[in-house]
């Protein structure tokens, strides 16, 4: 897998991930799927569309993740 890709869930991260976070591990996941760092002109379409579509699927990931203690950890 990807080692740029960090974890971007509680306790991991102090507080919840960015946007910008999200859409940079979305990048690295693409760029490792089709192995290109950058597209080609012809394929930029599809790869940002990818990142685009990853980002929110993360996004939705993280939004529904119960991480059990976390509450606990954050109100003391």
């Amino acid at each position: 897998m990807c080692r740029s890709i960090k974890t971007l869930r509680p306790p991991v991260l102090p507080e919840e991930a960015t946007e910008d976070e999200i859409r940079a591990a979305a990048l690295q996941y693409v760029r490792k799927v089709s192995g290109f760092r950058a597209p080609a002109e012809h394929n930029r379409e599809v790869f940002e569309r990818a990142v685009d579509v990853i980002a929110g699927a993360t996004a939705e990931l993280l939004d529904g993740l119960e991480v059990r203690g976390a509450a606990a950890r954050r109100a003391s």
